[in-house]
């Protein structure tokens, strides 16, 4: 179990912080969880864009799982006719 000093800070136990790979420097994320407090380890450094081709790849696999979704469950009431992007916008994001 962590302890909060007089300060507010929090020291992540060392097995922790090597498990999870967290470092000095690194930021964490602090949700509230209804009486709980969720921390996450936040993003190291700038991301890498993905290559065109990766990102209509799983644009692709999200659209076979929701068809996939609506077969099994069927029409879950008025849906929007429209959401306003199409596959092609994947290229100029």
């Amino acid at each position: 179990m962590a302890k909060i000093n007089e300060q507010m800070q929090v020291t992540i136990p060392k097995a922790l912080a090597e498990r999870y790979g967290i470092s000095p420097g690194d930021e964490l994320e602090l949700e509230p969880a209804g009486r709980d407090i969720l921390i996450r380890v936040g993003r190291r450094g700038p991301l890498v864009p993905l290559a065109t081709e990766e990102r209509l790849r799983i644009f692709d696999q999200a659209t076979a799982r929701q068809r996939r979704r609506d077969q099994r469950l069927g029409s879950l009431g008025d849906r929007p006719a429209d959401r306003g992007w199409k596959r092609g916008d994947l290229y100029d994001r």
